[in-house]
């Protein structure tokens, strides 16, 4: 079984929920993938991988904006 890096124990305190994990790493690996430069240090050949990483490095952020209905 391979070691997934970085680990749910480190990206979990990023964000707010799981949900925000995957939505927030699939925006930036659409970005990496359309050719946006990679900003993590440990650069893979999947675009999900460095998505991850750099939420993992703080290097992506989001902010939540509560709209009402």
């Amino acid at each position: 079984m391979d070691i997934v890096h970085p680990s749910m124990d480190q990206l979990l305190p990023k964000v707010d929920s799981k949900y925000t994990l995957v939505v927030l790493a699939a925006k930036r690996a659409r970005q990496i993938l359309t050719g946006s430069p990679v900003k993590s240090q440990l650069q893979s050949h999947k675009d999900v991988t460095n998505a991850l990483e750099e939420i993992a490095e703080d290097k992506i952020t989001y902010k939540r904006e509560k709209k009402a209905l």
